[in-house]
């Protein structure tokens, strides 16, 4: 896929959805990245079903560290991996409190020093909380980018840092968003909507299929 044709295909995503958003609920950077630590191995829908009793009840570090791991658990025992992820989230809010005043970091470092945060978690906390030019990539955008020849890579560090190289810089804050919708509703894993695809004349993937 050369530039051209790149923009061409930005352009058209954000022709059918000029201002993209996360399908996570939140109401503040804290919020955010507690969603995010949760949607690992997740979806959104559950992790959203889950903060929905959560944040009512608890909605800042210091209420929810307050919870303790016994007192967290129940509110987000039906997503996967919930142990883990109650411990991390406690330990989060602890350093959050004693490093970071309770405010969630702006840095990539800061951020991935956090239990349960690593670089795919920082990014989209860096990008759609703090509107930084990051890129994060999910199974959804990894599967994007090599069908359609956008970003092709071996993993996903080699397909995000292709990602930055490749987006035109105009498109490069919302590109995450339209990536992950594309992926997730449109070129499916397991049966890509191509008939329906508003991209399928740009895109390199050798095995279209020919209807919904």
């Amino acid at each position: 896929m050369n530039a051209a044709q790149r923009h061409t295909l930005y352009q058209r995503l954000q022709q059918d959805n000029p201002h993209p958003r996360s399908e996570l609920v939140y109401q503040s950077p804290f919020e955010l990245l507690i969603a995010v630590i949760l949607s690992a191995q997740a979806t959104d829908v559950g992790v959203n079903k889950a903060t929905a009793k959560l944040y009512p009840v608890a909605h800042t570090p210091e209420a929810i560290y307050a919870l303790g791991v016994e007192g967290l658990t129940p509110y987000i025992k039906s997503i996967g991996l919930y142990r883990g992820k109650a411990k991390n989230i406690i330990e989060t809010c602890r350093l959050l409190l004693e490093r970071h005043q309770g405010m969630v970091p702006q840095t990539r470092e800061a951020l991935e020093a956090l239990p349960g945060v690593g670089r795919k978690t920082a990014n989209v906390v860096l990008n759609t909380a703090f509107g930084q030019p990051t890129l994060a990539v999910d199974t959804h955008i990894f599967r994007v980018s090599n069908r359609t020849g956008l970003a092709s890579g071996k993993n996903v560090l080699e397909v995000e840092r292709n990602l930055l190289r490749n987006t035109p810089k105009e498109f490069l804050m919302d590109a995450h968003h339209w990536l992950i919708l594309h992926g997730r509703y449109v070129c499916k894993a397991r049966k890509p909507q191509c008939g329906s695809c508003r991209i399928e004349d740009l895109c390199d993937f050798p095995d279209k299929t020919t209807s919904d």
